[in-house]
């Protein structure tokens, strides 16, 4: 991806940065010329920009990760995901997890980061998901999580309007390792059912974030990036018209 955009002297946390779409995020805003700060779990064997081990689920580690920073112009809530899980086959404890990854952890990373962003007159871009959009059978919990970040996007749009902005990335069928694993290896198939006739990239989140980190006025939007949306079933149970003859 070619740097389209100039964020030299800005510091950008991503968080979930060390691998699929949010590693794609720091690559962008890296060969933008910003100061890129990824965290995750687990420490990568490389990542784009200087990276933080942290559980963004954990308050404690929330703290110390935004405190270690001295400036902040930019936050990507990206840390996400679920496994496949069938709401009555999966523990409470494990549905608790998701929606602490996918809704709680990004209310509580944007509300450390606010003193910092406010300063700066910077933004918060969440990572969200058309999961949270439609129905999403074998993953309730990540699909609720991610309606009520679409949400809290919004409700924090306005209440710290107007010295931080807060928008979202509505991200559709994408193509990572994960993803592909998740969708059973059917590649070809899922991605025939995307009128745009391909998955997302990362590089293609990256491109939406970097526009919505630097589009001044923009604020309380939502992006969806899903290449048209998904051909409904119906579509596929119905022959095609056959032609005019009046």
């Amino acid at each position: 991806m070619s740097a389209r955009y100039d964020f030299t002297g800005k510091v950008v946390l991503v968080t979930g940065g060390t691998r699929g779409i949010g590693a794609g995020i720091a690559r962008g805003f890296a060969e933008a010329g910003a100061e890129v700060v990824v965290c995750a779990r687990k420490e990568p064997g490389a990542a784009a920009g200087r990276f933080v081990q942290a559980d963004v689920r954990d308050p404690a580690d929330v703290e110390r990760l935004v405190g270690a920073l001295d400036r902040l112009d930019v936050l990507v809530n990206n840390a996400g995901g679920s496994p496949y899980a069938p709401l009555a086959a999966a523990s409470p404890r494990l549905h608790a997890r998701v929606v602490e990854l996918n809704l709680v952890a990004p209310l509580l990373l944007s509300r450390a980061a606010h003193p910092l962003l406010a300063a700066s007159r910077g933004s918060i871009v969440m990572i969200g998901s058309t999961s949270g959009t439609r129905p999403s059978p074998g993953t309730s919990a990540y699909g609720a999580a991610k309606a009520g970040l679409h949400h809290l996007a919004a409700c924090l749009a306005a209440e710290w309007a107007p010295d931080v902005r807060v928008n979202t990335v509505v991200v559709g069928l994408a193509e990572t390792p994960d993803a592909l694993e998740h969708y059973g290896g059917s590649a070809e198939r899922v991605r025939a059912t995307v009128p745009a006739g391909r998955l997302a990239l990362p590089e293609d989140v990256a491109d939406a974030c970097l526009w919505l980190a630097g589009a001044a006025y923009v604020t309380g939007a939502q992006i969806l990036l899903h290449g048209g949306g998904e051909t409904p079933a119906w579509r596929h149970a119905v022959a095609p018209p056959g032609p005019d003859t009046t």
